[in-house]
């Protein structure tokens, strides 16, 4: 009895120890703490379109940081690979025939914008041209008819006296390719690559500027680039990629991202209207690269995909930069009633758009006449075909997805000195390219107890609460299993997904007894998470304002690291994370990160962040942006010495590749056992 009331006065004195902490006790929930990520991602989301273009006051505000910007756009498009500058491939035009109409003919042809990348077109070209031209570059929206549903366009150019070149996408046409990876077919994996499929549709676009800069009869110092739709957003793109645009006509083809994920209209958007938004950027910085030649913006005011109050948005914080230029005559907003789609008035316009800023002809709007579509006059998706005999043999549009970005091998590593190098190289990629959405400015952690119990463990249990994030306030449940005035290791297990109760608690059970045990849930895990069915939505919509699940947890986790490192009772320097499934992916990029954790416990690891989701969006979300354009998850291990890694089960096998390096090494801290026990 003595012994036992001992005890109980050794326990009491223990935990008021941890108590000299002074934190106060919880007991309501936080004000401004909603846990909601729809909440969150709104947040951020009005942060960045409110942010763009904030920091520029002055023309020279703006020149200063205009070619980082420039740089900047070129790999959130995914063309860093690609030959911006200098030497391109030969375009290897083929002219598969030619349709003579009254005042212009049409030459049906492709071209290979890389080698084995082929792009159907037509070319209209006005009759009689005695000198070089003003050419349009037509990009088609998500039509699956492609150049025969937008015929009316280049043929109303060309009957204005311009050459017009109108191509196709590798999604819709002739030939079937993917723009829908994440949208429809669960390859989030595009997101880990850095790949967005709009970058395929502007590198072809750039190389039919090319086409046209070649062609006699086309006036290569005056070039302007238009669209709707998918369309709208590559003539965005294209003109701010490329400086031989000298004016660019986008329909209904952007809008700001906060009214994107407050009203959800991302949920009906294709891959290819935003780039890899690693910079964190809205569609006001990719307009001010356009500044200061001719802008036109067309918008319908009921547009079931873009609110007209984002465009106004837009127009006015991009017009700012053109006032810098004294050039606020350049840019306009056209609005037209109705739906996503053209109206005369928007056509009009930019007919008097285009004839002014690249003809120099002072036409009005009623004056160019409309597009002509009458049923008889419409040429047939035969009639139009390009790939007369079929498409290439060797052409891999249905496959470019896989080869556009050039994703490194795994290096050849040889001393110790090699691997610090690359793990640095590796960090400091993945700080700017992959976790720059992190807040530059912690929050502070404002700490609170919100539960303690004399059970649960032999030295007592107390939950915590912390600040993560603005807006997160997260929790982490301790075991003591030592005396909390003595500093022990502490082992934080990363609950998983919809594990069942107690299963963490049953993988960690046979820990060694030195170890004091903490339960943490990242965002997206138990009482943070988020209804399955709403997963598809958040991966997206996080990708699209710079993060991803995976990449949030990878926070919570390190911020929940550095918080628990403040805790009387945990030693600072022996820190370790156990963790199953896909959250063995956000431990091992934490613990990267952090650089002072001692020990991993991994079971189940993924083989690689390369890998298909479910097409629902449902289940694992391990997609990091941009992360495999410098390393895979199992190079990890490696990279974490001289931490020790303990492998429970099955090791994948491409982790052979950090076993192998480390024993080369002499290094002795790779395990795998069956269990704990």
């Amino acid at each position: 009895m003595l012994r036992t009331i001992l005890t109980l006065l050794l326990i009491t004195f223990s935990l008021s120890g941890m108590y000299a902490q002074n934190l106060p006790v919880q007991t309501h929930p936080e004000p401004g703490q909603s846990n909601n990520i729809r909440e969150y991602l709104m947040k951020v989301a009005e942060e960045i379109t409110d942010n763009s273009l904030a920091s520029i006051h002055s023309l020279e505000d703006w020149e200063k940081v205009r070619p980082q910007r420039y740089d900047e756009f070129i790999e959130m498009m995914s063309l860093t690979d690609m030959p911006m500058n200098g030497n391109r491939p030969e375009l290897n035009v083929r002219i598969t025939g030619t349709i003579q109409k009254e005042g212009y003919r049409i030459e049906k042809l492709y071209y290979e914008s890389l080698p084995g990348l082929y792009v159907p077109a037509n070319l209209y070209i006005p009759d009689n041209i005695e000198e070089p031209r003003a050419a349009i570059l037509y990009v088609c929206g998500h039509s699956r008819t492609q150049k025969v549903r937008y015929q009316t366009h280049p043929r109303k150019f060309a009957q204005l006296g311009f050459v017009c070149l109108i191509i196709e996408t590798i999604q819709f046409g002739e030939v079937k390719g993917e723009h829908w990876g994440c949208y429809a077919n669960g390859w989030f994996n595009w997101y880990s690559r850095g790949y967005t499929p709009g970058g395929v549709e502007a590198w072809n676009a750039i190389r039919g500027l090319d086409l046209l800069s070649e062609r006699p009869e086309v006036d290569r110092e005056n070039l302007g680039v238009t669209g709707i739709s998918g369309g709208g957003a590559q003539s965005w793109y294209i003109a701010a990629l490329d400086p031989r645009i000298k004016a660019a006509a986008p329909v209904c083809g952007a809008g700001t991202l906060k009214s994107h994920l407050l009203t959800r209209t991302i949920d009906g958007h294709c891959d290819c209207m935003v780039p890899i938004n690693t910079y964190l950027w809205d569609f006001q910085d990719i307009g001010a690269l356009i500044a200061p030649r001719p802008l036109l913006i067309a918008q319908a005011d009921r547009d079931g995909i873009y609110t007209i109050e984002s465009l106004r948005e837009l127009y006015s914080d991009i017009k700012k930069i053109y006032d810098l230029y004294d050039a606020p005559e350049h840019i306009s907003l056209v609005e037209t009633p109705g739906g996503h789609s053209y109206h005369q008035i928007s056509r009009q316009k930019i007919f008097s758009f285009f004839l002014k800023h690249l003809m120099g002809k002072h036409i009005s709007p009623e004056n160019t006449g409309d597009i002509d579509k009458s049923p008889e006059i419409q040429l047939s998706e035969e009639e139009l075909k390009a790939y007369v005999y079929g498409p290439p043999e060797d052409d891999r549009t249905t496959t470019i997805q896989d080869s556009f970005i050039q994703l490194p091998a795994a290096p050849v590593i040889s001393n110790e000195k090699e691997l610090y190098a690359f793990r640095n190289s590796v960090k400091r990629f993945l700080r700017r390219e992959t976790f720059g959405a992190f807040p530059q400015d912690p929050a502070p952690f404002d700490p609170r107890l919100v539960f303690r119990a004399a059970d649960g463990a032999q030295y007592g249990w107390e939950v915590y609460s912390f600040i993560s994030e603005e807006g997160w306030r997260l929790k982490v449940d301790v075991r003591w299993k030592n005396e909390p005035q003595k500093e022990k290791p502490l082992m934080i297990v990363l609950r998983s997904p919809d594990e069942n109760r107690w299963e963490s608690e049953g993988f960690i059970d046979n820990l060694n007894d030195e170890w004091n045990i903490a339960y943490f849930e990242v965002r997206g895990v138990g009482e943070n998470g988020w209804a399955p069915n709403l997963q598809w939505h958040i991966r997206r919509a996080s990708a699209w304002t710079g993060r991803t699940v995976a990449s949030m947890q990878v926070y919570d986790l390190l911020r929940c690291i550095n918080f628990c490192r403040t805790l009387e009772g945990v030693d600072k320097d022996k820190i370790g994370i156990a963790a199953r499934d896909e959250m063995t992916v956000v431990a091992m990029y934490a613990a990267l990160l952090d650089d002072n954790c001692q020990k991993l416990i991994l079971k189940n690891p993924p083989e690689s962040q390369d890998k298909p989701s479910q097409p629902d969006g449902r289940g694992p979300a391990i997609e990091m942006l941009n992360c495999l354009r410098v390393t895979d998850v199992y190079q990890l291990p490696a990279l974490l010495s001289p931490a020790n890694i303990v492998f429970i089960g099955e090791m994948p096998s491409a982790y052979q590749w950090s076993e192998k390096i480390l024993k080369k090494l002499g290094k002795d801290e790779f395990y795998k056992l069956d269990s704990l026990e």
